[in-house]
């Protein structure tokens, strides 16, 4: 038998030591003798006191093996798992601010990049910020947990950079995954300003980069609210950003995806389903080994929880 957490057990000699220091120090043995207390007391509680405490220090020092975690060790089982390595950048430019979608653009992409992590599962995942460069947010990884954090917590506050500039977040995407055969990139952005993306496309198609893009805007346009209201150009006209439809020829020219935002759960799902397809032969394979252990805490603490009972709902079957 095995402890997974083994320190745990080293209160046990503490418990003992302070037990044993009340008992010998109690308060009626202070100021009574023990005559007097054989006086004072019921004939045979004395007696049925002793087995409590015991009972209670037993109950403890089960409580005290259980929450150690004791297991029986098993045999390991061999899991063979597929994996690929994919970066995402996410637009933090001023335009994804606007609130043509609910709450705004950039919140609504994050909770999309949420539901992609879930579809997933497998894949090491990095992730990349831009606006007119690219910022490192998470370098690939399965930490899925701390990704998600990240992203929460990533604001357009702290960028003083304006613009929109998706060839430096591929050539940074590039560098990240550099050792790759097949390179994938998901973008979430609303395809900034820009009519041509032509350099955006010999530059993928050179570095075998498949670009995956969820647009996130509508063709109505939107206005961004700022702290005073909202956003005017120099000539104090009211700036209205629009989805920018053009960048969907940078996803199927480079051989990649392009899916428009909607508010169904399972339009990320049809991104990774291509993915997932596309870079099956390429996929990194893994043998992950997984300990087949059986825990067997629950016997120490079913034992404590019985002495608990015991301790304290004992009775005094002695006659008057």
């Amino acid at each position: 038998m095995n402890f997974e957490y083994p320190f745990i057990l080293l209160f046990i000699p503490f418990v003992l030591i302070l037990f044993f220091f009340v008992k010998k120090y109690s308060f009626d043995k202070k100021y009574f003798s023990k005559r007097v207390l054989q006086r004072l007391a019921p004939k045979g509680i004395e007696k049925l006191s002793t087995w409590k405490e015991y009972f209670l220090i037993f109950s403890i020092i089960f409580a005290i093996t259980a929450l150690s975690r004791p297991y029986i060790e098993g045999k390991d089982i061999k899991v063979n798992s597929k994996s690929f390595d994919i970066i995402v950048g996410f637009d933090i430019s001023n335009s994804m601010l606007c609130s043509d979608i609910y709450p705004n653009r950039l919140t609504f992409a994050k909770q999309k990049f949420y539901q992609f992590l879930s579809d997933l599962k497998t894949a090491r995942v990095g992730v990349l910020g831009f606006t007119s460069q690219a910022f490192l947010i998470a370098p690939p990884t399965t930490d899925y947990a701390s990704l998600k954090f990240l992203v929460k917590n990533m604001q357009t506050n702290f960028i003083s950079l304006k613009g929109t500039n998706i060839l430096n977040l591929l050539t940074s995407a590039n560098s990240m995954l550099k050792t790759k055969n097949k390179k994938a990139v998901l973008l979430f952005s609303d395809g900034g300003d820009k009519k041509d993306y032509q350099k955006e496309i010999d530059y993928a198609k050179a570095h075998n980069l498949k670009v995956y893009i969820y647009a996130i805007g509508t063709k109505k346009g939107g206005v961004i609210k700022t702290n005073d209201g909202v956003l005017k150009d120099k000539n104090g006209n009211i700036v209205v950003v629009k989805l920018n439809e053009n960048i969907k020829n940078l996803a199927l020219k480079s051989g990649g995806a392009y899916e428009e935002y909607s508010l169904k759960n399972n339009d990320i799902n049809s991104l990774v389903t291509v993915m997932r397809e596309r870079f099956k032969n390429s996929a990194t394979k893994k043998e992950k080994v997984i300990k087949n252990n059986k825990e067997i805490f629950y016997i120490p603490l079913l034992l404590s929880i019985l002495l608990f009972f015991m301790a304290n709902f004992s009775i005094n079957w002695r006659k008057s």
